[in-house]
């Protein structure tokens, strides 16, 4: 069992930014991926970003060039910074993992809102 907790969401202008951090805890020895999704009111859940045990990333491209990904090498935290928000931006962002074994864990989420 992995359990993650979220934190930094919360109200930004556009144009401005924010670092949200996600702790891990459980049998993250286990953990293979670290990632963020988000999930837009009327939308889909999507992949924003994430990063492997071996350090490489992908970020959907919306946010290529305004996130970054990192994590520590324990994989008990993993955090996304993200710059020049935009309003469409704003969704409640999850925080994932995926364990060697296949098996996902979410946390409840955070709620970013970019004001316009």
């Amino acid at each position: 069992q992995i359990d993650l907790v979220e934190s930094g969401g919360g109200l930004v202008q556009a144009g401005g930014s924010l670092t949200l951090a996600c702790a891990a805890s459980g049998a993250t020895f286990a953990i293979d991926v670290l990632g963020w999704y988000r999930q837009a009111p009327g939308k889909q859940r999507e992949l924003v970003a994430d990063i492997s045990s071996d350090g490489s990333t992908n970020y959907v491209d919306s946010v290529k060039g305004r996130g970054t990904i990192s994590r520590n090498n324990a994989h008990t935290w993993v955090y996304l910074q993200m710059n020049r928000l935009k309003p469409e931006d704003t969704a409640v962002y999850y925080c994932h993992a995926k364990t060697l074994g296949m098996n996902n864990y979410w946390g409840r989420g955070t709620q970013v809102t970019v004001s316009s």
